[in-house]
């Protein structure tokens, strides 16, 4: 039989004894500190999204087309959002103003979560709270450089059949859009570009 855990007599009254409640209070916060909240992104959040995307993606990032569209203006802050632990930034994804041809569109990225906090379905909560902000702001089109295999739960597709060009080289198969109202694809083609940047 399991023996039961010491007792203090304190006052003339029984009370757990005080290695048990400590070891007791040892197992409580793994439960409490991994609580993530989701908001808004602000200019506070801006070193400590730097600091995760550098080391998600490293410095070969700046090469890549999507942030070359990126350096020609801002993101939307009010469709990008941060996971927070506290005060403590541990996801960001952040949502771009593009115009493919004369079509305007979203660009999404990065998405990045710090590697102790992966597989918790951060990732996935930060794409549902920006997409369905970015619908609900009238947005019709997102299109992002990525696994398909990750994005496709959230709809999106491999772009087939249009003619849409990324100011640098994209592998087709990591080349995708998910249409936030129907037919939003439709016919829309051409050079994809920031929107703050001239020219077709």
């Amino acid at each position: 039989m399991k023996p039961e855990p010491a007792l203090e007599q304190r006052g003339g009254r029984s009370c757990v004894g005080r290695k048990a409640i400590v070891y007791s209070f040892m197992k409580i916060p793994s439960m409490l500190t991994h609580v993530v909240t989701y908001a808004p992104e602000e200019p506070v959040h801006d070193a400590a999204i730097e600091d995760i995307n550098k080391e998600a993606f490293g410095p070969g990032r700046f090469t890549r087309a999507a942030y070359r569209i990126r350096e020609g203006g801002p993101h939307d802050r009010d469709l990008s959002f941060v996971a927070l632990n506290g005060d403590y930034v541990v996801g960001s994804v952040r949502l771009t103003p593009i115009l493919v041809g004369t079509a305007p569109a979203m660009l999404l990225g990065p998405l990045a979560v710090r590697p102790a906090w992966k597989k918790q379905g951060i990732g996935a909560a930060l794409m549902r709270k920006s997409m369905e902000t970015a619908r609900l702001a009238g947005h019709r089109l997102i299109i992002l450089v990525g696994d398909e295999p990750y994005y496709a739960p959230f709809g999106f597709r491999q772009i087939v059949g249009h003619q849409i060009e990324m100011p640098a080289p994209v592998e087709p198969s990591r080349f995708l859009a998910c249409e936030l109202t129907p037919r939003a694809l439709k016919d829309v083609q051409g050079r994809v570009r920031h929107a703050g940047v001239d020219g077709q």
